[in-house]
């Protein structure tokens, strides 16, 4: 059984295709647990030590994961192959016809199944092999250590696989459909930064708002939605600046569109304003990926100190880099001019002050240029008290709740009066207030 042991671990060594899952955390203390069987030690203290932590982190791992009802190894080695980049995985979303060259498909065969032998390596058969080297020293702790699963859960496509390496075609195909790594595994994501890095957080659970659950402004979604469609066909699209009156839905019908069109390989990429300089660092990270992306740009607006917008205007036109194909910027702003204007600057236009800037109106047209940039400007105005009311009653009437319509306006108009004033947000926050008021006291 030692035995066993030693040459799983040498054939682990001899990954090459999939070497970069060696990267993760619980795969190297599963190797670190192989190697205390194998190694020289004698003390039991230190496979105690590397089983826990093995143990613990793989439970961790799938607390924090979909399947968190499970504690299978098998599970996490083949989510792990899903969703780790590695470069037959990157040939493979490149390439979403072509085959792949025969030395990469002979090599993914055999890698499979030197992973699926890692899978099928249960923790009784772990603690045997110690035990037999090592007699009764501690067997009684041993034995109470807490056991892992080695099944694959059913609806895995290595679930009735005999050797993992029958099953390199499936792999192929999800990374043709769904992409490699981090754009496979998330739909949306949020620039973040880590001290002075910045990264791509995944994100779990993105709002699941959809296109028919908005009312009114058919007009302004009918034109994001075409020049989407565009941008994903890969035609010709514009970078579109969603202005207009706060609550009225401007941010949420950006993130509504990754839930209609992810599956088309739509990416949402929420850069907030203060990491703007990193642009170029964003747009070198997914030029070369097969999907589309929307780098999303929320309450967009800068005072007239900043100078980051100058990173926005170098990538909507302008820098020597062209922004990729795959990439358009979709921006929300409450503002129409996108930075503060003074009248200070406008008095420099006729001034004789010797600290008044010459060339005042460079300056001015500086800051109005930024908002040109983007293609297409789309409004979304606050609706009139009509146009208010009738999203009050629409909402109401998809939830189910049954009042007088009379009432039901008169208590909307109070609501908006008390509170945010008319908008399709303020709509739906009287909406929660009465569902919630109705099922609890059962009266308003």
């Amino acid at each position: 059984m030692r035995n066993t042991i030693e040459n799983i671990l040498i054939k682990v060594e001899s990954l090459t295709v999939l070497k970069d899952l060696l990267k993760d955390e619980v795969v190297l203390k599963f190797i670190r647990l192989l190697e205390a069987v194998t190694g020289n030690t004698e003390d039991s203290r230190e496979f105690v030590r590397c089983y826990s932590e093995f143990f613990h982190g793989l439970l961790e791992c799938r607390i924090d994961s979909e399947s968190s009802e499970t504690n299978s190894f098998g599970d996490y080695l083949a989510n792990l192959l899903m969703y780790t980049e590695t470069p037959v995985s990157r040939m493979a979303e490149r390439n979403d016809s072509a085959k792949l060259p025969g030395w990469a498909e002979d090599a993914l065969k055999r890698e499979l199944d030197i992973i699926g032998e890692m899978a099928s390596m249960s923790s009784r058969m772990i603690k045997a092999a110690w035990l037999e080297k090592h007699g009764k020293d501690a067997k009684e702790t041993i034995d109470s250590l807490p056991e892992w699963e080695n099944r694959v859960s059913e609806g895995s496509m290595f679930e009735s696989a005999g050797a993992w390496g029958e099953c390199s075609d499936r792999l192929l195909d999800f990374y043709r459909k769904c992409g490699s790594g981090i754009f496979a595994r998330y739909n949306g994501f949020i620039w973040e930064h880590e001290g002075s890095r910045g990264i791509l957080r995944g994100v779990d659970n993105p709002d699941p708002i959809r296109l028919s659950d908005f009312i009114g402004y058919e007009m302004q979604r009918k034109e994001i939605v075409d020049n989407t469609l565009r941008f994903l066909k890969g035609y010709p699209a514009n970078n579109l600046l969603l202005y207009g009156d706060r609550g009225t839905g401007k941010s949420s019908t950006v993130k509504a569109l990754l839930n209609e069109y992810h599956h088309l390989g739509l990416r949402l990429i929420e850069v907030p304003k203060e990491y703007l300089q990193d642009f170029t660092q964003i747009v070198r990270l997914v030029r070369n990926r097969p999907q589309k992306f929307i780098i999303f740009i929320d309450d967009l607006s800068f005072s007239d100190e900043e100078n980051t917008y100058t990173a926005l205007k170098a990538v909507l036109e302008g820098s020597l880099e062209s922004r990729p194909s795959n990439i358009i910027v979709y921006a929300t702003t409450n503002r129409r001019h996108l930075i503060r204007e003074r009248f200070s600057d406008r008095t420099g236009l006729a001034t004789g002050n010797e600290n008044d800037e010459i060339h005042a109106a460079d300056t001015i047209q500086e800051k109005l240029s930024l908002a040109d940039r983007f293609g297409i400007t789309i409004t979304f105005t606050a609706p009139d008290q009509e146009e208010y009311l009738k999203i009050v009653e629409e909402l109401a009437k998809k939830r189910g709740i049954a009042v007088e319509r009379e009432i039901l306006r008169k208590k909307a108009v109070q609501w908006e009066m008390l509170y945010n004033g008319r908008s399709p947000r303020t709509a739906l926050q009287f909406i929660n207030w009465l569902e919630g008021t109705l099922k609890t006291d059962g009266k308003y």
